[in-house]
Order: structure tokens, then C-alpha cells, then sequence
């Protein structure tokens, strides 16, 4: 499928009001809200901050989109400042709106970094490189890298191809209608290319709402690549 970045930023400035409600429909199966989505995201990213021994004072929620991350952020790391950056400036409007005038909100070209974006001890980027075309990930990761302070940390989450419910919910969602899934390793590879020495793959989501019992028992799953997303954190 060819994709044209270009058309990204449209495409997300047309569904911006709806996109919680198409989110909804396709993630029905999982029995979750949307919510849920990227409060887990966030407090793996805290986890895996934590245990690598860095302590953020600036984020940067890279693909921001309408501000699905920003209250979750907001709470697991109170003391940071937070950049929100995205394609789309219908959807950070929208996400202005929802969250209010905290975060740094910022829109850009979808190829080059604002040159004052400053550094960030963590980069946070959660499901948007399917909707980038993946000749382009590795100059983006790269310019993502030299945004990084020394001890920094990129926290990564996308879907899992390998996964037929998430197949499923990407294939029924209208707004991934162009997005091409990349699966952990793959991606890794490109987060590796890109220049960053070390990248730990992990999956997650293995438990549907009726099963939730059992999510404490992912921490012994994260090898096993058949959860619905995976993380990826580099240095």
C-alpha cells in the first residue's frame, strides 16, 4: 500500500471530534474503555522510567493526536513538563480544549522537528508510527534520539500484528483505514538503525476485561509475542 505522509494530517483533522467514539467501536471486544488504553501506556512508561533510573522533568508526547495521554501523563509524572506534538492541528485544538492549557502544545510538518522543541528526558509515543510510512521511521527516530538528554529515554508502544483481536480492531476502525502495523522486532530493528544502543521489546495486553483477573500475570508474559500492543524502550 503507498501512503502519502502528507495526507496524515488530514486525515486526522476530519476525524479529531469523532475519534474516541471510533476508538470505542473498535476496541469493543476488548470490553475496555479508551481510557484504559492509555492509562496502562502510561504507567508502563513509569515503570520502565523508573527502572531505568530516569526521572523526568520535560516529556514530549510525540503524535499526541486529541490528547488521549495527557491526564495520565499529567498524573504519573506531576512535576514534568509536558510538550504535546502532532500533524494535526484539528486534533490539538481538540486536545487544548479537552485538557486544558497545562501542556505545551505544538503542531509541525510531519518530516522535521520544530528546531526549539528543546530536550526531553522522555520521549512517549504511543501507536503512531503505523500511521507513518516506514521509509520515514528511521530519520524520525533519529531526530527523536537528538532530542533525548543524556540518560534518556524513548517509551514506544505500538500494536502487535501478530495479534488476530488487534487485527481485527485495526481493520474495523475507520482512522486506521491507511495504517500499515509493524511487528516488535521489526520495529526494533528501525529504533536500533536509527542510532540508539540498547532497545527492550515487551508485550502486553494478553487479557481481555472478562479475564482481568489474570493481568497480574503478564509480567511473566512480555516474551511471548502474541499480546494485542508491545513496548519498546530505548537509550
Amino acid at each position: 500500500m503507498i501512503r502519502c505522509w502528507q495526507l496524515v494530517d488530514a486525515e486526522f483533522d476530519r476525524v479529531a471530534h469523532d475519534y474516541e467514539t471510533q476508538h470505542a467501536a473498535a476496541t469493543r471486544l476488548s470490553g475496555e474503555e479508551t481510557e484504559f488504553f492509555a492509562r496502562y501506556k502510561v504507567q508502563d512508561a513509569r515503570h520502565i522510567a523508573a527502572a531505568a533510573n530516569c526521572m523526568p522533568t520535560r516529556i514530549l508526547d510525540f503524535g499526541s493526536g486529541v490528547g488521549n495521554s495527557v491526564a495520565p501523563l499529567q498524573g504519573e509524572f506531576p512535576t514534568a513538563e509536558l510538550t504535546c506534538l502532532d500533524v494535526s492541528a484539528a486534533s490539538i485544538d481538540y486536545s487544548r480544549h479537552r485538557n486544558g492549557d497545562g501542556p505545551d502544545y505544538r503542531t509541525y510538518d510531519g518530516h522535521t522537528l520544530p528546531d526549539d522543541l528543546g530536550l526531553f528526558d522522555l520521549v512517549f509515543t504511543a501507536c503512531v508510527f503505523h500511521h507513518i510510512p516506514a521509509d520515514q521511521h528511521v530519520g524520525i527516530l533519529r531526530q527523536l534520539r537528538t532530542r533525548l538528554r543524556p540518560n534518556g529515554l524513548l517509551v514506544l508502544f505500538e500494536h502487535n500484528p501478530w495479534n488476530p483481536l488487534t487485527r481485527h480492531s485495526v481493520d474495523s476502525c475507520p482512522f486506521d483505514v491507511n495504517a500499515v502495523l509493524i511487528d516488535g522486532p521489526e520495529m526494533r530493528r528501525r529504533i536500533l538503525a536509527s542510532g540508539f544502543a540498547r532497545c527492550d521489546l515487551r508485550y502486553r495486553l494478553f487479557f481481555p476485561r472478562p479475564l482481568a483477573a489474570l493481568r497480574p500475570l503478564e509480567r511473566l508474559l512480555t516474551a511471548l509475542p502474541l499480546g494485542a500492543q508491545y513496548s519498546l524502550a530505548a537509550r
